[in-house]
């Protein structure tokens, strides 16, 4: 079930393109990423989940309908990463299909964040995803495989209080427009997933920072309404069988990409009238990691031994 030179898949292949590939999924141990694995492992994929929450990663692997594996690793590290390259290719064979999922949010003003937590939202979400392609490309060559990047809305216009998301969901989006280009003549492909408002962790509590809940006030109706992680997955799977370019979730979001351009100037205006009218101590919000992942990284991250 190889792909034919040129990324097209093969007559027996468009069927059921997925199934029997191996597909790696970072992040796997909860919101999203959980919810690929499920639907991945349903398309008739052999699915290994990547994070950093062990037991959680295998409850997740045990519900799974087909085969599969689980690998507590960080993927900030290079090393870690490069021996579950190695267990995937052992245990489930080489990968076709991964996706760089892995992602930690932060929200409260800039000057209030600790560089160092700061810092570490760009490692996980722009540099751990340079790290999980860098240990499968191997993989993904051999197979001519499809790498999918995990990106946001927030690259499309950058929110106040959320400065180290929007600055990694942006940097992710660029990486992965230019490794496109340099591993397409190899047979791989790269997508990149634009996800606006999912239902995960990371979303609760969002709407309570005023700027924030007014940003998402002051969208189209239709632009407010939050996607379960179940519905975001199965338009994600769509995409991967298709080894699409982009993928959108909503789907609607297409159409928002010509007007990019507006996008910065608008929420910039919202946020000038939010922070004009509302007193200082209440805009001075706490310094918040958003959801149960987040949180169980930067735990861990900050329990690790290492240089200072």
């Amino acid at each position: 079930m190889r792909d034919t030179p040129g990324g097209r898949l093969t007559h027996h292949a468009r069927g059921a393109p997925l199934r029997g590939r191996v597909a790696v999924v970072t992040g796997a141990a909860r919101g999203i990423g959980e919810a690929l694995a499920h639907s991945l492992s349903e398309a008739g994929m052999h699915v290994a989940l990547i994070g950093r929450e062990r037991e959680t990663l295998q409850v997740v692997a045990d519900s799974l309908p087909g085969r599969s594996i689980c690998v507590e690793a960080d993927v900030t590290d290079r090393t870690a990463l490069a021996d579950a390259a190695l267990r995937v290719e052992t245990e489930l064979g080489p990968a076709s299909v991964v996706v760089a999922n892995a992602g930690i949010a932060v929200s409260g003003p800039f000057d209030h964040t600790a560089a160092e937590l700061w810092q570490r939202v760009i490692d996980v979400n722009l540099t751990g995803s340079a790290n999980t392609v860098r240990a499968f490309l191997p993989q993904l060559t051999a197979a001519r495989g499809y790498f999918l990047q995990i990106a946001s809305t927030a690259a499309f216009g950058a929110a106040p209080m959320m400065s180290a998301y929007c600055a990694s969901k942006a940097g992710a989006e660029s990486f992965a427009l230019a490794l496109r280009g340099e591993l397409e003549p190899d047979g791989v492909q790269v997508g990149i997933a634009y996800l606006h408002w999912t239902g995960t962790d990371m979303l609760t509590g969002i709407d309570d920072h005023p700027v924030l809940e007014a940003l998402r006030r002051n969208q189209p109706r239709p632009a407010r309404r939050v996607h379960s992680p179940d519905q975001v997955a199965r338009w994600l799977t769509q995409g991967i069988a298709h080894r699409a370019p982009h993928i959108y979730a909503p789907p609607w979001l297409r159409w928002c990409q010509p007007l990019r351009p507006l996008f910065p100037a608008l929420v910039a205006r919202v946020a000038r009238r939010e922070l004009r009218d509302r007193p200082g101590e209440q805009l001075s919000s706490p310094v918040e990691v958003l959801g149960a992942g987040g949180r169980a990284d930067w735990y861990s991250y900050q329990a690790a031994p290492r240089d200072r």
